[in-house]
Order: structure tokens, then C-alpha cells, then sequence
């Protein structure tokens, strides 16, 4: 049986975030942006798996955000993505991102237990409640405004989930939102509950990511506030007989000079940045997200051209280590990683920068 590595808290965890998505992290233009086809994830899969990188994980999305390339417009499914990584690579974990309203818990909890069967253990849920209104607009669905009801809703679904991943015998569900007949969940997980991912910003949705997530995905755009953040996630996790680490992502432009690096950050935050997209982007997630910090607006507007928010790792292999170093000082667990283009840039990453983080004892 393969060990989940996302089951391990130890050491600092790096993980690549979006790869199944057009143009990946970065709202550019740039004719050398990500192409996500299956062929290039399936490259990059197997060159993270060799490199002993410890997960991948997927954003769901349904519609683009417009713009001139349509960002995110194109995007392969997470399940079907996942499991077909599981079954083409040995030591890596694989999460898929499910969004509740969309999926039903009986079909998902054994979708989820089936990526996990063919993976040997290694498959894990990344968890959304929900944010993006037009998406839910094109699906047919409400977004409720009230955080509680999206949280409450989210709350029963995952209560069905891990009931019919534990569960031996069939059962009925009367709750809130569902009601259920003679249902049972068989395959189960290969060795229990598979790592539960979910990002939250408000105070409700903190609650349900320290009840249930065994990480806790959120952007590090201040340290000194992150510091603070991780801490008292941290408490309140640990006020609930919880351990649950908090996992950040980040922008890596890695080159063998800081003028190299800095000159393409420069223009992914300027001429060959898709504005138009950003803005939409930008607007959407202040509208109906509380992930990041409103006070933050203008400094968060370039990151988000360059990296969707994420944490600038910008430089040599020595200052994108020192970066990473850095995030893990602050307190996190560990970081995404997003390229401009992953499969072109991540092997100068692995070869330069991965034995730094060695080095440093933190992998």
C-alpha cells in the first residue's frame, strides 16, 4: 500500500496548484502561458511524482473569466483528472476539488473512493463551499449570500460523505438540506478518511475548515499578518482536540539571474498581463469571497496578474529558496507552486532549488 504523503505532516509540504487549468496561475497573454492539455499535465504528473513533490491539486471551474484568453476558460475536470494522475504515477497524492452545491455526497464519496482505490491510497478532497455567483448562475444553482446557510449546507454534505466512507450498513439521511433512502457507500477509502483540503476567509467558514479539514488553505500576502492567522487557526483547531496545518500558495519565477527573474515578473504585471480578466477576477473574489484581505486591494491586483494572489517566489534558485524558508518560519505547512509554464520551468526548480530546501532541513 502506498502512503498518502499529505497524511504525514512532517516536513514542509510543495505541491503544484492549477496545472488542469488554462494558462494555470498567471492572467497573461503571454504566447508562452500554460497549455493544459492532458499530455502536458501527464508530463508534469510523472516529473513530480520522480521528484518526490508531495501533491497536486486542481481549481474546478465551469466558466472563464473573460478577458482576452477567456482565463480559466478551458479546464479539465478534477475527478477525471485525478484519478487518471493516480493511475499513472506511485508516490504522489492527487486531491480532487469538488464544490458541494454541484455534487451530490453519495456520488462524490464514492468517486473519491474509487480515485483512492486506484491510486493505493493516495487520493484527497479539496473541499469548496462556494464563491463564484456567475458560475452558480450558469449552472442552474443560488449562491446563498448568507455564509451560514453555505457553510451549514457544506456542513451535512461532508457529514453524508464520511458517514458513507464509514458506514457498513445501508442507511437513511433526514437533515436540512438532504434526504436520503437506503444508501451505503462500498468500495471505502484504502485506509480511512483520505487528507481534506478547504480554503476559508470568513469566521464561518474557518469553523468548518478547523471541524473537518486536515489543511487549511490560505493566501500569505502580509507575513506579519500570517503569523497572527496561523496561530490562531492553529488554537482554534487545537480548541477542538484538532491538528489541522495551514498550506499557502505561490508564483515561482526561477532564473539564473535576479534581472532575468524580476524583468519577467515585470511584464506579467504589465504589458502581457490580461487586465481585463484580472479585473473580473479581482472583482468576483472581493464580491463573494472573503479569502483575502479587501484592505489589500491594489497590492493584491498585480499579484493576481502574476500568480492569482499567490506568494511571490522571484529570483535566483538562492532567494526562491530563501522565500520558501521563509513561508515555512512564518508558520505554514507548506506551499503550492504555479509556472508560467510548469512542465518548461519546473525541472530548473527541482534541479536548483529543491536541494536547497534539503539543505536547509525542511524537506
Amino acid at each position: 500500500m502506498s502512503q498518502n504523503m499529505m497524511k504525514n505532516k512532517n516536513g514542509f509540504k510543495l505541491g503544484t496548484f492549477s496545472s488542469n487549468c488554462s494558462s494555470g496561475m498567471t492572467v497573461t497573454k503571454s504566447p508562452d502561458r500554460w497549455v493544459n492539455s492532458w499530455e502536458n499535465n501527464l508530463k508534469l504528473g510523472k516529473m513530480l511524482d520522480d521528484a518526490g513533490i508531495d501533491f497536486m491539486l486542481p481549481i474546478a471551474r465551469w466558466i472563464g473569466y473573460g478577458g482576452e484568453t477567456d482565463f480559466h476558460g478551458g479546464v479539465l475536470e478534477t475527478v477525471t483528472w485525478a484519478t487518471a494522475l493516480l493511475a499513472s504515477t506511485k508516490n504522489i497524492s492527487v486531491f480532487a476539488t469538488i464544490h458541494t452545491a454541484a455534487n451530490n455526497p453519495v456520488v462524490v464519496a464514492k468517486q473519491v473512493a474509487t480515485m483512492d482505490q486506484i491510486g493505493n491510497g493516495r487520493a484527497g478532497l479539496n473541499i469548496v463551499a462556494g464563491w463564484n455567483k456567475p458560475e452558480y448562475e450558469a449552472l442552474g444553482l443560488t449562491l446563498p449570500d448568507d455564509h451560514e446557510i453555505r457553510y451549514g449546507y457544506a456542513q451535512e454534505w461532508f457529514d453524508i460523505v464520511q458517514k458513507l466512507w464509514t458506514s457498513e450498513e445501508y442507511f437513511d439521511w433526514e437533515g436540512k438540506y438532504f434526504n436520503l433512502k437506503h444508501v451505503a457507500g462500498d468500495p471505502k477509502p484504502v485506509n480511512g478518511r483520505p487528507p481534506i483540503l478547504n480554503a476559508a476567509g470568513s469566521e464561518t467558514g474557518r469553523a468548518f475548515a478547523t471541524d473537518n479539514a486536515d489543511y487549511l488553505f490560505t493566501p500569505a500576502i502580509d507575513l506579519t499578518r500570517s503569523v497572527e492567522e496561523i496561530k490562531e487557526l492553529k488554537e482554534l483547531a487545537k480548541s477542538k482536540g484538532r491538528d489541522v496545518g495551514v498550506l499557502t500558495f505561490s508564483h515561482v519565477i526561477c532564473r539564473e539571474t535576479e534581472e532575468e527573474a524580476t524583468a519577467l515578473r515585470d511584464r506579467l504585471m504589465g504589458d502581457l498581463a490580461d487586465w481585463d480578466a484580472v479585473d473580473n477576477l479581482v472583482n468576483l473574489q472581493f464580491a463573494h469571497a472573503q479569502s483575502f484581505p479587501h484592505d489589500l486591494l491594489a497590492q493584491i491586483k498585480n499579484l493576481f496578474a502574476m500568480g492569482h494572489g499567490g506568494f511571490p517566489l522571484v529570483g535566483t534558485p538562492r532567494q526562491v529558496a530563501d522565500g520558501i524558508i521563509t513561508l515555512h518560519e512564518t508558520g505554514f505547512s507548506g506551499t503550492t507552486l504555479s509556472f508560467l509554464d510548469y512542465v518548461e520551468e519546473f525541472p530548473y526548480f527541482r534541479d536548483n532549488v529543491l536541494p536547497l530546501l534539503a539543505e536547509a532541513g525542511i524537506r
